[in-house]
């Protein structure tokens, strides 16, 4: 949690530009909902949490968040599918758990546009696609990066299951070894990058996942425990509307003081220039745009497509197809224009 002077200089920072440009005044009279978020530490996670906390946006909804930290969406859907949450945020295990009936999902967040990398060690004599057959590549199966991972390489005609050994570790645990050199090769996301680029000033990035879009898109998001969602449609659409308000600041006219903000309160360790462009990794959309783009059907597509690569790899029996486990109406019908 942040001490009271990052707090403060983050409230400071907001007040000016997102406060006057609230789109709903407070909810007067409205009860407060508490409501248990399980989340990422990466802004293409939780860039609209923060910021729409410590603007007010959720609170003028009526939502008081309990943000519970956890390192892979894996481990998120885990915790929720045990009822330790009710709703969660997370990157491409969103097309996972609900095609397993386990999970709805109701809000976009982004596309991970560039933030899942493949990084090689031209020291090991990694400089090409073709270099790494028959070679070890650390990831985490089942997330944001392996589905990049299977994507990249097929994309340059090498089969992920016998050209290669990925091989499967918690993400920190990968990027050391790739560090320490016990593997050549590592598909990782933002921010591992940057302790690469750190530690191994020879490393390559070899791709990012925005060679493959919008063919490959990955996009990240919410969803719900499905008991939770079945009675609290109407939490759900606040925590949409606060989320309309947080996200079209941080994206806005001012959003590069929203950025800078965001960075000083919730990821200090990071220098400023680095966390702009780990944002810049993602591709994200105003309020309007996203609209259009959950009417249209390409939201439904990009969950399908990587739902697609999680029935393959996790031999899904009877998978639920994104049109029934996505739910845009609640979108649409909250977001006008």
């Amino acid at each position: 949690m942040m001490n009271a002077y990052r707090r403060r200089a983050f409230i400071g920072q907001l007040s000016a530009g997102a406060v006057a440009a609230a789109t709903w005044a407070p909810a007067i009279g409205q009860s407060r909902t508490k409501v248990k978020l399980g989340y990422l530490h990466t802004s293409a996670v939780d860039g609209q949490i923060w910021t729409g906390i410590k603007m007010g946006s959720f609170a003028r909804q009526g939502i008081e968040f309990e943000p519970i930290l956890f390192t892979t969406g894996l481990e998120l859907f885990q915790a929720m599918i045990g009822g330790s949450l009710d709703v969660l945020s997370t990157g491409a295990v969103v097309s996972n758990f609900p095609a397993r009936g386990q999970g709805k999902v109701f809000l976009i967040n982004n596309i991970e546009f560039a933030t899942a990398q493949l990084w090689v060690r031209s020291d090991q004599g990694i400089k090409t696609f073709a270099d790494l057959k028959g070679k070890k590549i650390a990831t985490t199966t089942g997330t944001t990066a392996h589905v990049f991972l299977d994507n990249a390489l097929r994309a340059n005609m090498l089969d992920p299951a016998k050209d290669v050994e990925v091989v499967n570790q918690r993400m920190a645990d990968a990027v050391t070894a790739f560090i320490s050199g016990a593997v050549p090769a590592v598909a990782l996301w933002v921010p591992f990058d940057i302790t690469v680029k750190q530690k191994v000033p020879g490393a390559v990035k070899l791709v990012d996942a925005s060679a493959y879009f919008p063919k490959a898109a990955i996009v990240g998001g919410w969803a719900a425990r499905n008991d939770w969602y079945a009675k609290n449609r109407e939490t759900c659409v606040r925590i949409i509307r606060g989320w309309q308000e947080a996200n079209d600041y941080l994206i806005g006219p001012k959003s590069s003081e929203a950025v800078a903000a965001l960075q000083s309160a919730q990821y200090p360790q990071v220098p400023l220039n680095d966390f702009r462009d780990q944002f810049k990794a993602s591709r994200y959309y105003s309020s309007a745009e996203w609209r259009k783009l959950y009417a249209d059907g390409s939201v439904t597509r990009w969950l399908q497509q990587v739902t697609d690569f999680f029935v393959k790899f996790g031999n899904i029996s009877n998978p639920v197809p994104a049109s029934s486990y996505f739910d845009a109406s609640l979108y649409l019908d909250t977001v006008k224009g």
